[in-house]
C-alpha cells in the first residue's frame, strides 16, 4: 500500500517516473507498494515498488527544510560523476504543495566481503582526487537538518572558520547552548589555525561521513548515501570516520596507502571534528560540549 506517502509526493513521484521512463512501459506508471524503512525528525523514507521498477523514496516538509533534496541531488550527482565509491543514481527531486521528495535508485543491502573496508578506503582516496578551484560549493546545502553555507573561499582555513565553525558557534550562542567563554576560546583558536592546518587543493568531500552513511550494496560494494557535499580538505572526511566509530582500521590504512597524509593528521582530526561536534550541540544539546572543551584544551593550553 502507498497510503503512507502524502498525496502530493505520490503525484510528484509518479510524474517524475513517467518522465524518466517514457516508452519503457505500456500505459501510466503505477505506484504499487511502499514499505517504510526510514523515519525520524528529518525524513520519512522507504522502498517504493512501481510498474517500472523499485526505488527509494524519501520526503520531508518543504517549508521547514527548503531546497534540501535539490541540494542533496546535486551532491549525489557530483559524487557519482567521480565513478569511485558507488553512489545511488538520482531519478528525480521535486516539491509539492507542502512536501518535497527525493527519488533514488533502490539499493538492496548486502553482506560486507573481507576486503570491504580496504576497498572503501582506496576508493575514497580516488574520490578525493577530484578537485575544484575553490573551497566550498556553488550552492548551500544541509548537515543533518541544519543549513550549511558553502560560500567559496580561496583559503581553506578561512573557509573552515567562516563557513563551518563560526555559523555553528553563533547558532549555539543564540540558543543559549554556548557561553561567552567558549566563544572567546574559539576566537583564540582561529588565530592559531594557520600554524596547525596545512593547505591543500580543494577535494570533493562527502561531508557527513559517519558509519550510518556508508553501506554495502550490490554484491557488497561500498556505497555512500546522505551527503553534505562541498570542496574542502580531505582530512575532514577522514576525521569524521573516527568520531562515532564503525569504521575498521583497514579503512584508514588503505586510504593512507593510496594517498598519504602529512604527519600530525590525528591531531588535526580532532580540530576538524569540532564542526560535527558543534552541529551535534545544536541538534541534540549540551552533552557534546565536554568533547569540544577537551579539544580546545588540547590546543590552547
Amino acid at each position: 500500500m502507498t497510503r503512507d506517502i502524502p498525496n502530493d509526493v505520490q503525484r510528484g513521484a509518479t510524474a517524475a517516473l513517467q518522465q524518466a521512463y517514457p516508452g519503457g512501459y505500456t500505459g501510466d506508471v503505477v505506484l504499487e507498494d511502499f514499505i517504510l524503512v526510514g523515519g525520524g525528525s528529518i525524513n520519512q523514507g522507504g522502498k517504493l515498488s512501481t510498474s517500472v521498477g523499485t526505488f527509494f523514496l524519501k520526503w520531508n516538509d518543504a517549508h521547514t527544510l527548503p531546497g534540501m533534496f535539490a541540494a542533496e541531488a546535486k551532491g549525489l550527482s557530483l559524487l557519482r560523476d567521480t565513478r569511485t565509491l558507488y553512489i545511488p543514481d538520482v531519478v528525480a527531486s521535486g516539491e509539492g504543495s507542502s512536501d518535497q521528495f527525493l527519488l533514488l535508485e533502490y539499493l538492496e543491502p548486502a553482506h560486507r566481503p573481507k576486503d570491504y573496508w580496504e576497498r572503501a578506503g582506496q576508493e575514497l582516496a580516488q574520490l578525493h582526487a577530484t578537485t575544484g578551484p575553490s573551497f566550498g560549493l556553488d550552492l548551500a546545502n544541509y548537515i543533518g537538518s541544519l543549513p550549511q553555507a558553502n560560500t567559496l573561499h580561496d583559503s581553506w582555513i578561512q573557509f573552515f572558520i567562516r563557513q563551518r565553525l563560526q555559523p555553528q558557534l553563533t547558532r549555539a550562542r543564540q540558543a543559549g547552548l554556548a557561553d561567552t567563554a567558549l566563544v572567546n576560546q574559539f576566537e583564540t583558536l582561529y588565530t592559531r589555525l594557520p600554524d596547525l592546518l596545512p593547505e591543500e587543493k580543494p577535494s570533493l568531500l562527502h561531508g557527513d561521513l559517519w558509519s550510518g552513511n556508508i553501506m554495502a550494496a550490490q554484491q557488497g560494494i561500498p556505497c555512500l548515501i546522505d551527503p553534505a557535499v562541498y570542496f574542502g580538505h580531505r582530512e575532514v572526511d577522514l576525521a569524521m570516520t573516527t568520531l562515532f566509530g564503525g569504521f575498521e582500521p583497514a579503512f584508514l590504512e588503505a586510504y593512507l596507502e593510496a594517498w598519504p597524509l602529512l604527519p600530525g593528521y590525528r591531531d588535526r582530526f580532532s580540530l576538524y571534528n569540532l564542526y560535527p561536534l558543534l552541529v551535534h550541540v545544536n541538534l541534540f544539546g549540551k552533552s557534546y560540549l565536554s568533547q569540544i572543551n577537551s579539544v580546545l584544551r588540547q590546543f590552547l593550553s
